[in-house]
């Protein structure tokens, strides 16, 4: 093991690890493991040398939706702009279209293979947005089947409520209508149990500032926390806005500024970057990540897994583009998608390995951590504990 990856990952070279109930009661040097506690043991697994992390945190997608965009993907190899293709009503009133006519069947067997394919690469929390319904009938049914992911598979979802995403075609014009439309939407989907965090997409082709602002207003009456998309096609306030909200992340952040960072810093929010979208749409504005690092803004890394600019199941491939696209150190781009993507899910039981979190954890088959980034398009896991469980 190298000097570097010990210090900048914490490894240990030759631990141990307990787990009980589902939740990990001590983790070590294994010389150090207390010799009553291996004698309680009752099962005990020769790891064989693998590397052990966190299970990884995907901590921003928008994994339930009908049909694709592939048509789209050729229009924008033509020239034509991603906001140009929403103005003329493609984009997510496309993915609207095909999510309204979608049953929750058909919405739940889209998703499954997605989910499949993140897990498949160790994935053990996942985020999941609605903002493809757009009505409280189809929002709802998104948010239903985001919640029977979670009870099919062996996975923690997190659901969050993104009404404000676009406007749909009935609110065509009537962009504060619409936003009264979201704030009847949200206690209602709330009382469901179908709400654990609200999110709003702040954008000239989007919302204001001020009507994002209602939203969260909202959302902080109900106790929900909030987090938002936030300056990715331009610089339009939302970080500073998000952050008085005491936002759990802001994501995108292309556009970000001084004034935007300083804001999250201080109300300790999570800068999540989506390489994949900054990739799919051909962006050429990277997050400003010195910035970030400078004010000591904790930073996520996230699939944004969506049919429009980030059609993406491959948390280990955001690995890589966060490091060759935005210079994100692999250390830094694992700590995005294990210890900083889980705290921007609100979690506090997970991400890191310590005693007294939850055991989910993944053994890869490689001798550095800094592999994981490395080798794009490898997937070196051997197995994946959730909840104390091997998956």
């Amino acid at each position: 093991m190298q000097e570097h990856a010990a210090q900048a990952y914490g490894l240990i070279g030759d631990a141990a690890l307990v787990v009980r109930d589902g939740r990990i009661e001590w983790i070590g040097a294994r010389a150090a493991l207390p010799g009553a506690l291996e004698r309680e043991c009752g099962e005990t697994h020769d790891c064989g040398g693998a590397l052990v992390t966190p299970g990884l945190v995907d901590c921003h997608t928008h994994l339930v939706h009908g049909g694709n965009r592939a048509h789209e993907f050729e229009s924008r190899l033509r020239g034509a702009s991603y906001e140009q293709i929403a103005r003329s009503g493609g984009g997510i009133a496309s993915t609207v279209r095909s999510t309204r006519d979608a049953s929750e069947e058909q919405l739940l067997a889209q998703a499954l293979p997605r989910l499949r394919a993140l897990e498949n690469e160790g994935v053990t929390t996942i985020e999941i947005k609605s903002g493809y319904g757009l009505s409280h009938e189809h929002e709802a049914k998104c948010l239903r089947v985001a919640r029977t992911l979670g009870v099919l598979e062996d996975v923690a979802v997190r659901t969050t409520f993104l009404g404000a995403h676009a406007l749909p075609p009935e609110f065509a014009g009537r962009a504060d209508d619409y936003v009264d439309e979201v704030l009847r939407m949200l206690p209602l989907l709330h009382a469901e149990g179908l709400v654990d965090a609200v999110d709003a997409f702040c954008e000239r082709i989007a919302f204001t500032a001020s009507q994002v602002e209602r939203v969260f207003d909202a959302a902080r009456a109900l106790g929900l926390p909030v987090k938002l998309h936030a300056e990715q096609l331009s610089d339009s306030g939302g970080a500073t806005l998000a952050a008085r909200f005491q936002a759990l992340s802001c994501d995108h952040l292309e556009w970000l500024d001084e004034t935007g960072a300083r804001a999250m810093a201080r109300a300790g929010s999570v800068a999540v970057l989506l390489p994949g979208a900054f990739y799919f749409l051909r962006e050429t504005r990277v997050p400003p990540v010195a910035l970030l690092r400078e004010q000591r803004v904790p930073i996520a890394v996230s699939t944004d897994c969506n049919p429009g600019s980030s059609p993406c199941t491959s948390l280990l491939l955001m690995l890589n583009m966060a490091c060759t696209l935005f210079r994100l150190m692999p250390e830094e781009a694992l700590a995005g998608v294990t210890r900083n993507a889980a705290r921007a899910l609100g979690f506090t039981d997970r991400g890191t390995l310590a005693a007294g979190l939850r055991a989910d954890f993944v053994l890869w088959d490689v001798r550095e951590p800094a592999e994981l980034a490395y080798a794009f398009g490898a997937n070196p896991r051997r197995l994946t504990v959730f909840g104390g469980r091997p998956r």
